[in-house]
């Protein structure tokens, strides 16, 4: 057993450590705990009233839902998230239905089943709805890392001996360089070595280098010379966009996915929308409709019937199984036609494991935001693929790993990490086209070693305000606004940073023009903390009037930009306690996101015991401005 192979047995072992705290959660806030504290929770929704039932693409069933109690009590449903349908009628008890959200609004709420039918028991009353453990995605990790650790003598071997550091990769250079018009030198000279990989190539994108723009142009040359390029990132969002932006390219591309966690917009590139529209797609229905009214005719004989009335049914339901056959045949001879003649794959980590790209292989897999996907789902492509292109930035928010123990003993630590401080040759791109220069100067100095440089269409673009300072911090200490924190959510938050933040935004805006006005997020790593500044915005006329306005946490808030950027910090305590406000990263993201003019509120007293946040002090100092809120408070007195 070689390096490698001793650190994927390691890794297997973590893996067990995530999953076993992962179903211990599970159990214990749904499937050990009462009805009422499920509800309580926010994981389950009960009673329900059914709005409405169809049948949607791909013939999956859906169902749409809404709660008539509790409309008040927030909850964990979102669109992607699997979950069940329940009945919990006496004698129906224990009666589910898996499925996935489709969309979430409101009180109101769709879920696409798993199944082939409406359940039976849909009618009877007494419905509910919960969230699932997700028993696949961990069963698929397992598969991949025993593949991985299993491969000898073959290609799987040698890419995973690559990959971790035990041997060089290759690179073959064609005589001519690609020159794409379109793309800067950082982003060719990855063009270039992405198109010479032999083995495997890391493209290492910071915020606003044009990372995504970068890889799609390398996919489109890699396309001139083979089909079938696999394409995945770890959420269904990134492939979305991928998907996308690979079309908008002139590229052939088939999303794979359950339909409920792809986007509408994306729904014509899908496999199942393709088949409905290929040469043999009125012969397959036909045939699935001549099995279905042969097998309704069989089912219409009664118990007590004779010998003959025995071997009709018997003949009639015969014929249905070679109808239905045949119709399988068929589709597959469809789904094997519309594959083959793609340019692009494209799907999540674990969802390119499924029954249409079953005993398929890809000359080349691309894996976009791998600095987001936990290591053991990475390599579940990778078992498929002859060479491997990585593309992300690890120094932004890394993957959610929920044990602590796991979390510490690296299975934080993704594949193109390791691969960044392993190999020898690394694309980095070095413009960014997003922030002025003083908002991107500390994230390059802590974290890009100072390589990044600001293109001059944005280096010193300002907002066009009477205070249009590119960068401030506002110093809370001394003011008494102490953290609080929810006792049901545990979450902190600190309400009187939250008042003076939105007194600094309406100072700001007042005065403006409409033409000057420009998009505003406001960010904050605590859930609470976002919660309470949109029911400030929602009582704010003057905000609501003046500007559109987005709240949200940092971690929702990575991969999206706005000219003008408020940070909340929240942590302010006499113990100096920041929690996981020590993960630098979250705030290299929250630096990250504004174009124009960033802003950011905290307590130097709690963050300055910290050698991060104190050299982030004393940047803004040197490099921007550095205010007072007791100045913004005496201003209101």
């Amino acid at each position: 057993m070689n390096h490698a192979q001793e650190e994927l047995q390691k890794l297997q072992k973590l893996l067990k450590i995530e999953k076993d705290e992962d179903l211990a959660q599970y159990n214990l806030h749904i499937k050990n705990s009462t009805l009422q504290h499920r509800k309580e929770q926010g994981i389950c929704w009960y009673p329900l009233e059914i709005k409405e039932t169809g049948y949607g693409l791909g013939d999956y069933p859906n169902i749409t839902v809404e709660r008539p109690t509790q409309r008040d009590t927030p909850h964990q449903f979102s669109g992607g998230k699997m979950a069940s349908l329940f009945c919990n009628k006496p004698g129906l008890e224990g009666s589910e239905a898996a499925g996935v959200i489709h969309f979430v609004s409101g009180n109101t709420l769709k879920i696409v089943l798993y199944s082939d039918d409406m359940p039976d028991w849909l009618s009877e009353g007494k419905i509910g709805v919960q969230l699932m453990f997700d028993e696949r995605s961990y069963r698929e990790m397992e598969d991949g890392m025993k593949r991985v650790l299993a491969a000898e003598d073959n290609r799987l071997a040698e890419l995973r001996d690559i990959i971790l550091g035990d041997k060089l990769p290759r690179f073959i250079y064609p005589e001519h360089q690609i020159q794409i018009p379109q793309l800067n030198a950082s982003q060719n000279e990855a063009v270039n070595r992405v198109v010479a990989a032999q083995d495997v190539a890391i493209i290492h994108g910071p915020p606003g280098t044009g990372k995504t723009t970068t890889l799609v142009h390398a996919i489109k040359h890699i396309a001139k010379a083979e089909k079938n390029i696999l394409v995945c990132a770890p959420s269904n969002a990134a492939v979305d966009l991928l998907t996308e932006r690979l079309s908008d390219m002139g590229l052939d591309v088939v999303r794979l996915g359950n339909l409920a966690r792809i986007d509408e917009s994306i729904l014509s590139h899908t496999l199942e929308a393709r088949l409905e529209k290929h040469a043999y797609a009125k012969d397959v229905k036909n045939l699935k409709k001549q099995a279905e009214e042969y097998k309704r005719m069989a089912l219409k004989y009664k118990r007590h019937f004779g010998r003959d009335e025995r071997e009709q049914r018997n003949l009639l339901l015969k014929e249905a199984r070679l109808l239905k056959n045949d119709a399988i045949k068929l589709e597959d001879y469809a789904v094997s036609d519309i594959m083959s003649k793609a340019d692009v794959v494209t799907c999540t980590l674990v969802g390119s494991i499924n029954r249409y790209t079953e005993g398929r292989t890809y000359k080349t897999l691309v894996i976009d935001e791998a600095a987001q996907a936990l290591e053991p789902a990475t390599w579940i492509p990778v078992a498929r693929a002859q060479r491997v292109i990585l593309a992300g930035d690890p120094f932004q928010l890394p993957p959610t790993v929920k044990s602590m123990e796991a979390s510490k003993k690296g299975l934080c630590i993704t594949l193109i990490e390791k691969c960044l401080g392993r190999l020898p040759e690394v694309s980095l791109l070095n413009t960014q086209y997003r922030m002025h220069e003083k908002i991107m100067g500390f994230s390059n100095q802590e974290f890009y070693d100072n390589k990044l440089i600001a293109d001059n269409s944005v280096m010193g673009h300002l907002v066009d305000f009477e205070n249009n300072a590119p960068l401030e911090f506002i110093d809370t200490a001394g003011c008494s606004f102490d953290e609080k924190q929810n006792p049901e959510t545990l979450s902190t938050y600190n309400p009187g940073e939250a008042d003076i933040l939105l007194k600094h935004l309406e100072r700001l805006l007042t005065g403006q023009q409409p033409e000057h006005l420009a998009r505003v997020a406001i960010i904050s790593p605590y859930r609470e903390q976002v919660k309470h500044l949109q029911e400030l915005l929602n009582h704010n006329d003057l905000l609501q009037t003046h500007a559109s306005i987005d709240i949200n946490t940092i971690d929702a808030f990575q991969g999206q930009e706005r000219d003008i950027v408020y940070i909340s910090l929240v942590r302010s305590n006499e113990k100096g306690e920041i929690g996981f406000l020590a993960d630098h990263r979250r705030l290299n993201v929250a630096l990250t996101r504004a174009r124009k003019k960033l802003v950011v509120f905290g307590d130097s007293a709690t963050l300055g015991g910290h050698p991060f946040y104190q050299r982030f002090l004393e940047y803004v100092e040197r490099e921007g401005r550095y205010d007072s809120a007791w100045e913004m408070m005496g201003e209101g007195s």
